[in-house]
């Protein structure tokens, strides 16, 4: 765990730890974008002052992104895990449901910190949604590379389109984020996902 000393107007420094307040402003950015996450909402939130986050985090910039990289390595592990899944039913259905489960949490905000983060950025944070569509085409491209597989090896049929299937998956996904944020029970998002893999063309 990595403590920072934080400089104070008068007395000795003030310690925090790192990690801790790195996570309080993911759950800030989750809930609120990168827009929407002012600096007061930010400090108050990590219970440090700008001072001491500018020199522990660098800018708000520099704090998104880290906090992006927490949030993939703690919140999106599943995705990763999908793909090692022996057919491509079962990458879909551990990738939708393991959704459910980081999106549709209890004590975690709801939806997508990535996508929902950047759908109303300005065009100054134009850097933060630049890197959101890189992690995303990357997920992209590694789902495509799974079904190219599982069509090469006979689990997907013929006439189905890797690149297509990919982004109809992503679709629902992201329809499953959004549809979090706004409101909707985890039993109206499993009927989705359920409708979903019915309807999926492999084994």
């Amino acid at each position: 765990m990595e403590v920072e000393t934080a400089p104070t107007t008068k007395g000795r420094p003030r310690e925090f730890c790192v990690d801790k307040a790195l996570v309080d402003a993911l759950h800030i950015f989750w809930a609120k974008g990168y827009d929407g996450a002012s600096m007061t909402d930010l400090t108050e939130a990590m219970g440090i002052t700008k001072p001491s986050l500018y020199a522990a985090f660098g800018n708000k910039e520099a704090l998104f992104h880290k906090a992006l990289d927490l949030y993939e390595a703690e919140k999106l592990e599943y995705t990763r895990a999908a793909l090692d899944q022996p057919t491509a039913r079962k990458v879909a259905e551990y990738y939708l449901r393991g959704a459910l489960d980081t999106h549709c949490g209890a004590t975690d905000p709801k939806g997508c910190m990535g996508l929902l983060g950047t759908l109303a950025c300005s065009p100054e944070a134009d850097s933060i949604k630049a890197d959101v569509v890189r992690r995303r085409a990357s997920s992209h491209r590694a789902l495509v590379e799974r079904f190219e597989r599982a069509k090469a090896e006979g689990d997907l049929p013929a006439q189905i389109d890797p690149e297509g299937l990919t982004s109809h998956m992503l679709a629902i996904l992201q329809g499953i984020t959004v549809q979090a944020s706004a409101g909707a029970s985890r039993a109206e998002l499993e009927r989705l996902v359920d409708t979903s893999l019915a309807l999926w063309p492999g084994k």
